[in-house]
């Protein structure tokens, strides 16, 4: 009986171990995204205040 469990949790530990790699990357790719997407929200948000006020001093 010993040996079942012991290769039932040998069997399911490299499916266990690539689903948390898996998990991990995706997890860094989503967020890495995000905080590109807000920097660059932030950034856009500056140049069209200055867009605005350049205007705003030629009128």
């Amino acid at each position: 009986m010993d040996d079942f469990w012991l290769n039932a949790i040998w069997s399911l530990a490299p499916t266990v171990l690539i689903g948390l790699i898996f998990w991990f990357v995706m997890r860094s790719l989503l967020r890495a995204d995000r905080t590109e997407r807000d920097v660059y929200a932030k950034i856009e948000a500056e140049e069209r205040a200055k867009l605005a006020d350049e205007r705003h001093r030629a009128a």
